[in-house]
């Protein structure tokens, strides 16, 4: 029983830490996807061709698209505005990554595998299922933790 009373108590001690987490969550997936926007950006037709390379359908279309999706991603994370809703098409990015360049490669980040991804994709999942937390313009518009 002292057992379970102590951990109660942690678990109580620890939902201070929430919000604090998920802000977290948020600015380290912000900070991951700035450099890939910024790049896809800085030469959107070689991003086009790229894509093109790879068999992705409209590639051009698909390259504004996912550069748009970043760089919005990186803003409104940053800002914890709209949270819940920009985490699914960043979570769509990340599929597509994953089976047109990552899959093949394997696990491993150490060898361009879909490691990465798939981590940035659970933290999006847990953005989308948990909200952004208190520290968050989604907490003072719309009244969402």
């Amino acid at each position: 029983m002292l057992i379970k009373l102590i951990y109660i108590e942690f678990s109580r001690f620890t939902e201070y830490f929430k919000s604090l987490s998920l802000l977290f969550v948020r600015l380290i997936l912000a900070y991951g996807f700035f450099e890939p926007a910024m790049m896809k950006w800085s030469d959107i037709s070689a991003v086009s061709q790229w894509f093109g390379s790879m068999g992705i359908p409209f590639p051009t279309l698909n390259a504004y698209l996912a550069a748009t999706t970043e760089l919005s991603g990186v803003v409104l994370l940053t800002l914890g505005f709209m949270t819940r809703l920009i985490a699914i098409p960043l979570i769509a990015v990340m599929i597509v990554a994953i089976i047109t360049v990552h899959l093949p490669q394997g696990f491993s980040a150490g060898n361009n595998g879909f490691e990465i991804p798939l981590y940035y994709m659970i933290m999006l999942f847990v953005l989308v299922t948990h909200g952004p937390g208190r520290f968050s313009i989604d907490e003072v518009v719309f009244e969402e933790r």
